[in-house]
């Protein structure tokens, strides 16, 4: 699928493919300048050895949920979603914190290998995708979520939903 879609990054490193997704998806959400370098698999090798380095986790042996939710626990100003395949019920893993910096990452189940989701409504192929519940529709009109607030569609619901002054 990281072959067919231009949202989906490729991570072509072999090995700690897990932190390169996750160093290439926090530059797409920062606006890092060295992005494109790290796609291109240039600059981005030191950059893998210090996040490895400052977080003591080994890659050695393959990343599972153990070492993901280790990396969330230390990457706590992004909230991260693993998907193992495109629909909103192939969530592998959601991060447990409140965070406006998001990024997705794909778990290919074949390869066992992760790549980056630079775009998520591009990946599903929709117009929308809700950051509440993680479906997706054709428009955010027609789209009815219980984990966003109706009148400003904030998320999570607010305190006040459904309460109407004039």
């Amino acid at each position: 699928m990281a072959h067919l879609k231009r949202s989906i990054v490729e991570v072509k490193a072999e090995e700690n493919c897990l932190a390169h997704a996750l160093v290439i998806a926090i530059a797409k959400v920062d606006n890092d300048p060295n992005y494109k370098a790290y796609i291109q698999s240039r600059k981005i090798r030191h950059v893998v050895e210090i996040l490895l380095e400052t977080t003591g986790i080994d890659l050695s042996n393959g990343a599972g949920i153990a070492k993901l939710v280790r990396f969330q626990e230390h990457i706590r100003e992004y909230k991260i979603t693993v998907y193992r395949g495109l629909s909103c019920e192939d969530i592998i893993l959601e991060g447990q914190v409140e965070s406006t910096k998001r990024f997705n990452i794909l778990f290919d189940d074949v390869k066992r290998h992760y790549h980056v989701i630079a775009k998520l409504t591009g990946a599903k192929a929709r117009k929308f995708v809700c950051t509440g519940c993680k479906k997706s529709c054709t428009s955010d009109v027609t789209h009815a979520c219980d984990q966003m607030c109706s009148d400003c569609m904030a998320y999570p619901p607010c305190a006040f939903s459904g309460v109407r002054l004039r």
